[in-house]
């Protein structure tokens, strides 16, 4: 249950982090190429500084929900034994004194 949820945060954060580096221009233009005035609230300036804070902020939250995950992985509650264990137990029931039987017996009493 919880793995799932962290899993749909890693997904959720990745997402945002694909469409906050296409807003991104590799050339330092981006989102701020298009605020031409100089009055704006949001300058070219802090518009870039806010793409990056928010870059390095959501691929720190992807990262960090990957390690967190990998300590939720879903397993099974009871260790089951596998069908080489359930072999070798009837064989050691079948067989109680723990010798190997070649069918050589078989064969001399005919």
């Amino acid at each position: 249950m919880i793995y799932t949820i962290i899993t749909s945060f890693i997904v959720i954060a990745s997402i945002l982090l694909v469409g906050v580096v296409l807003v991104q221009n590799s050339k330092g233009g981006g989102l701020s190429s298009g605020f031409a005035a100089q009055n704006q609230i949001m300058g070219v300036k802090k518009t870039t500084d806010f793409i990056e804070k928010a870059t390095w902020i959501l691929v720190g939250v992807v990262v960090f929900l990957s390690v967190v995950s990998a300590g939720f992985i879903p397993t099974q509650n009871k260790i089951q034994s596998s069908e080489l264990d359930g072999q070798i137990e009837n064989v050691m029931n079948t067989n109680p004194t723990n010798t190997p039987d070649f069918g050589g017996s078989d064969a001399a009493e005919k």
